[in-house]
């Protein structure tokens, strides 16, 4: 649950009812490819349970999950089929299929294989705190984020969505974390073992360090040369490791042995709930301390719209 976070702020207060979103994701389930459609998406029961609600509520978190279903035929084999068929043709019409007619016959393939291609599933878990007007989506996606933002906003009335702008840039802060003495760090937060830093120009230098202990005299030299970082391993009160990056996102989310402990025989429902309970609450926190230690939330930022 929740390996990866994108970040979004609320714009404004959430002015509607558990029952109400469940309603508009109601009109937006989702159903697999036909069996010419290539793609297909809509919500599905967080709970993973069928006709289970498409919203719940645990803890005071709302949680979804969108699914987005795929099917492609491979451009090899398109590209054989096609090779036979204009073989076939100057064999029998004495003629080479022109540019127009490849491509018509192209598209004719990928449709009659498209039914017999095998689907590709993804899904992305939805969290929304109204306490903190932060909205989480488990992917750093790009493409998936704006699928899903754009499904939400749609979908619930008054939804307005801004990125989460702190005071401190992400880039900036880990600059002067890393360039700090360890009593110098921002509470709660301790540095990890990995870090990317990267130069200006078109082709700027690359630092990497992974599994290495970042030495403070070595850091400051890189920053001395112009590097900065771009992502950086941090550890939370030693309950929760992650990979923050200059975007304020924050990859490979993990927790801490114990902090999931909880009676061995819960199953179902009840761990379901449990699991979301301790995950959100966790990362509430976490999230709370990391705004704190970027200075603040940064007012105005510009509204995402669909």
């Amino acid at each position: 649950m929740l390996k990866n976070l994108t970040v979004l702020r609320l714009g404004e207060p959430l002015r509607t009812t558990l029952e109400q979103v469940e309603q508009a994701l109601q009109a937006q389930p989702f159903t697999p490819c036909g069996p010419t459609q290539t793609e297909s998406h809509g919500w599905v029961p967080p709970r993973g349970e069928p006709h289970a609600p498409l919203v719940e509520s645990v803890a005071g978190h709302w949680l979804m999950r969108w699914r987005l279903e795929t099917k492609r035929v491979p451009a090899a084999v398109v590209k054989r089929e096609l090779q036979a068929r204009c073989a076939h043709i100057e064999a029998s019409e004495g003629r080479q299929p022109g540019r127009r007619e490849q491509r018509e016959l192209k598209e004719q393939i990928t449709q009659e294989l498209l039914p017999l291609a095998f689907a590709q599933a993804t899904e992305v878990a939805v969290w929304l705190d109204a306490r903190a007007q932060r909205l989480m989506l488990d992917t750093t996606t790009a493409r998936r984020v704006d699928a899903v933002t754009t499904a939400l906003v749609k979908a619930i009335d008054g939804l307005r969505l801004e990125p989460l702008s702190t005071a401190l840039a992400p880039g900036s802060a880990m600059a002067g974390w890393l360039a700090a003495e360890p009593q110098d760090w921002p509470a709660h937060f301790a540095p990890g073992r990995e870090v990317e830093l990267k130069g200006d120009g078109d082709s700027p230098p690359v630092v990497r360090f992974a599994r290495h202990v970042l030495d403070v005299q070595q850091m400051r030299q890189h920053l001395a040369q112009g590097k900065r970082p771009t992502r950086l391993a941090l550890d939370w009160d030693g309950r929760v490791q992650f990979v923050l990056t200059e975007s304020l996102q924050l990859r490979r989310i993990v927790f801490a042995d114990g902090v999931f402990e909880r009676d061995a025989q819960a199953e179902g429902d009840r761990g379901f709930d449990a699991d979301a309970a301790l995950a959100t609450g966790e990362l509430s926190a976490l999230l709370d301390d990391l705004v704190g230690a970027l200075g603040g939330l940064q007012p105005g930022a510009a509204a995402l719209t669909p």
